[in-house]
Formats: structure tokens, sequence, C-alpha cells
């Protein structure tokens, strides 16, 4: 039968809309396959574990990242790329020369972490870049003078003296072994929440902000999990995902965790007194809202929450951590464990009088807190997106836009540049031994200018909560809890940190 006049009429168009479609996934197809192609060519000096041609390296990331890391590392030496899905890879670096090449530049930072953090936290100090990144480093540093410091040492001892209670409570009723890690996460949120917003939460023991410490765990393994996974790269695709649901659920719990922080100190200015009066000095959270105030133009009510949610949450997630993998590397070293605790004896007595001078005479037990950064970094990786070639020392170049992902993690366990790398040994960081290491062989809190700007507040919480831990209990691993680590933004463990407590 012949075709009507009016089939013929719509068939054309449709057909021409089939064809136009056609070419689109033709030339798309052609691009990635050249896109491919170009990171071969750049590639090409650098040797890397086998890969599957279309996951890449996912299985490794998502799996065993860790552990197959070290075996990398040893086979691998100074560098290695590593492809996430078949048309992107990431450049992962662990030599101290070319962490010194890449940090004494000013590349940005990531787009695909820190793009993939910025629905929960914004554009704070964290994933900031170039002179709106320096504006705000420049306005917030006077938190983090060492007088200011000083004025927080007796509000981290209380929060650490009442994590302590609840252990002896704990000990006193059940069997010893406790798991420390759900403990020191509120005892790190209750530290951050006094010294950065003086805010008396008392979240220890009112569980106020247990959902808070949830969200933030789920956070950072939905976020990891993002960066590894190429299909996720995608926002569309992301979106429409069931972990691309729950991380939006996830991210209004966040903002409205840091809008109540806000408003709280906005209605006690209104009134002319802060929540917690015995804080004179200014904290970070008055430093945030005057340079607000100062700066109207280029300091926005958003500018303000995202700085707000970023040091509620990198103040709270990195110490928690760190303070966990200390008891826990000295739980495994009992002498070491002992030296410390003669140490701090000998200079803070029953630690009733702890101040910030005293804190700087613990030399041992602060080269044991290095040897933990070092065989455990809290952050094991940072990031950053070339704007122009990078040449490293040997030669051997990459290309701008290309993402390079140094690790931490394998940089403190190279062969190369420690002797027995997963050997805790804290000698490793005695003057004379410091003095002859390479500049850039340890880097727990990154290097440059884009260093840490929390470093000190970090290392007096660990050296105040370590010390008051030794004065009251003696901490021994339970063997039969092996250690995991779980997929996080943050060096986490994945089923808690089990010890035994016994109160001295």
């Amino acid at each position: 039968m012949e075709a009507s006049w009016l089939e013929t009429r719509w068939a054309r168009p449709l057909h021409l809309a089939l064809v136009f479609c056609l070419a689109l996934a033709l030339l798309q197809a052609i691009k990635l396959y050249l896109r491919r192609q170009r990171l071969l060519w750049d590639l090409r000096p650098f040797p890397a574990p086998p890969t599957h041609w279309f996951h890449g390296h996912q299985k490794f990331l998502q799996e065993d990242t860790m552990e197959k890391l070290d075996e990398i590392v040893e086979k691998y030496p100074c560098a290695f790329p590593c492809w996430i899905g078949p048309f992107q890879a990431f450049f992962f670096i662990y030599d101290p020369d070319y962490a010194k090449t890449l940090l004494n530049r000013t590349d940005p930072k990531s787009q695909y972490l820190h793009k993939f953090m910025t629905p929960c936290l914004g554009k704070g100090l964290l994933n900031l870049d170039g002179p709106k990144w320096f504006q705000h480093r420049r306005l917030l540093t006077p938190g983090f003078h060492c007088d200011t410091l000083k004025t927080y040492v007796d509000a981290m001892a209380h929060s650490v003296n009442t994590m302590l209670d609840k252990w002896e409570k704990i000990c006193s009723i059940h069997d010893t072994t406790v798991e420390v890690f759900e403990h020191i996460n509120l005892m790190a949120l209750d530290i951050i929440m006094k010294c950065a917003f003086s805010q008396e939460t008392n979240c220890q023991i009112n569980s106020t902000h247990d959902s808070y410490v949830k969200v933030t765990l789920e956070l950072g393994k939905i976020i990891f999990y993002r960066s590894y996974n190429f299909w996720h790269h995608y926002d569309i695709i992301f979106k429409f995902s069931p972990k691309g649901y729950h991380f939006q659920e996830l991210t209004k719990v966040l903002h409205q965790y840091t809008e109540k922080i806000i408003q709280e100190r906005t209605n006690s200015l209104r009134t002319g007194m802060k929540q917690d009066n015995t804080q004179k000095d200014q904290d970070i959270l008055d430093i945030i809202l005057s340079a607000q105030a100062e700066n109207e133009d280029s300091f926005s009510e958003a500018d303000l929450r995202s700085e707000v949610a970023t040091f509620m949450l990198a103040g709270h997630e990195a110490s928690a951590s760190s303070l966990s993998w200390l008891l826990y590397c000295l739980a495994l070293n009992p002498e070491h464990q002992e030296k410390c605790r003669e140490e701090v004896r000998s200079i803070l007595g029953d630690g009733s009088s702890i101040t910030w001078d005293k804190l700087d005479e613990l030399s041992y037990t602060t080269m044991c807190i290095k040897e933990m950064f070092r065989l455990l970094p809290p952050v094991p990786s940072i990031s950053r997106e070339l704007s122009k070639p990078l040449i490293f020392p040997d030669g051997r170049s990459l290309p701008a836009g290309m993402t390079v992902v140094l690790s931490i993690w394998g940089l403190h366990h190279n062969p190369a540049v420690w002797k027995s790398p997963k050997v805790f040994d804290p000698l490793r960081f005695t003057k004379e031994n410091s003095d002859q290491r390479h500049p850039y062989a340890f880097l727990p809190f990154s290097a440059g200018p884009r260093s840490c700007v929390g470093q000190q507040f970090a290392m007096a919480e660990l050296k105040v909560a370590i010390a008051l831990t030794l004065l009251r209990f003696k901490v021994t691993p339970d063997l039969t809890r092996p250690l995991a680590f779980a997929h996080h933004i943050v060096l986490q463990p994945k089923h808690g940190i089990h010890l035994h407590l016994k109160k001295l």
C-alpha cells in the first residue's frame, strides 16, 4: 500500500533527527577515543599496574587501596598513572622530589574531589583557589595564632577528661574492651565546638550531635566513592542515582547544623554576650563574622556559611582519626607507650596543671605523634590540577590539565625514602635524623602556601588528649578484631578501633 501524504511528511523530520543524533553520538565517540589516545601518549613514559581497558583501576581503588598501594610504591618508583574508567586518568606521585616540584607551584586543587565536596561545604578555605583563597587565608589565619591557641588548652583538657570519665564508667561495669573511635569522634567535635565556636554542646553526654557525626561519615564515604567511579563524575548520572539522592539528603542535614551555629552566635551578639562568657579572646567564628562584616562585597553570606561548615567538619574529622590512630599505635607498641607515660608524668604530674608551654616539653610524645602521622596519615592524599605543563627532576613531564594526586600514604611508606617503613619507630624524628631527611619526605599537613592552617591546633589537641589518656589508662589492642580501613577522604577505621583499657 502506498504511504499517505501525512506519513511521508512526518517521517522525514524523524529521519533527519535520527541522523543528527547518530552524528552527535559518533562525534562524541571520536572525541572520547582521541582523548584516550592523547592520555596514553602523555603517560607513556610512566609504567602502570595492569589495568582493565574499561574499568581502569577502579577495583583496586575501591577495595584494597592502602594494602595494594604499598605494593605499587615498591614496584613503580616515584609515580604511576591510575586510570578511572577508559577516558580519565589520575597521576599518583610519592617521591619527595616530585612532591617538591608539585607543591612549589600554584596549581589549583583538583576539580574532581573538591567539586564533589562543594555541594555540602560550599566554597571555603579547603576548596577555594586563586585570589579568593588568598583573601580567606589572610583573614582567617589570626584565629590560629599561638596566643589564641594557648587559650584553648583548658577547654581541650575538659573535653578529653569528659571522655575519659565515660571510659572509667564503662570499664567498671562491662568488659574493658572499648570501641574508642566513636567516643573520640564526639570528643573531637566537642573540642572544635568549644574552641572555634564557643559553644558548650555537651555532645559527649546528651547525644545531640550523634546525627551530625553519622552524616559526616556517610558524606565522606560517598564523595570518595564518586571520585573513583567515572560514571558518577557526570552530575546528571550521580544526581539521579541512589547515592546521589542520599547525598542530597545528608547535605541538607549538614547545612542545618551550620545555620544553627551561625544563628545562635548572631542571636547572642544581638543580646551583647556570647553563649560561653569564659572565652574572652576572639574565636574562629568571631573572626569569620568580622571578616564578613568588614568585607561584605568580597566576603558574602555564602562565604560565611562555607567557612563555618569547613572548620566544623575538618576540625573534628581529622583530629578524631589522628588520636584514634595514635592510641592504636601506642597500644601495639607498649614500650613506646610507657616512655610517653613516663615523660608525661615527669612534666605534667597528674595533668591538672596542663599548659601550652608544658606541651612543648613533651619531646618523645611529639616524636610518637609524628611517627603516627607517617605510618597512618589521617589525610592520605591531596590533589592538584595542572594549570601548565609540569617537568619533574628526572626530565619526565606531564601536560596541563592532568590531575596529580600526591599520595601522602605512598610517600610516607616509600622504602626508597624510609628504612623499614612499616615499623613504628619514633626515633626517626630525632633532630639528627630529621636534618638528614629530604624536607619533602614527611608531609602530614602538606607543604607550601596551602599547608594546613590548623596544624598547630591539631598538634596541641593531640598532645593534650594523649597525655591525659596515658595518665589514666594503659591501652592494649584487641587482636581478635583486625583493623580494616574505610574508604573515606580522611583515613578512618572501617569497623572502629577496639582497645583494652586498664585503669591506672
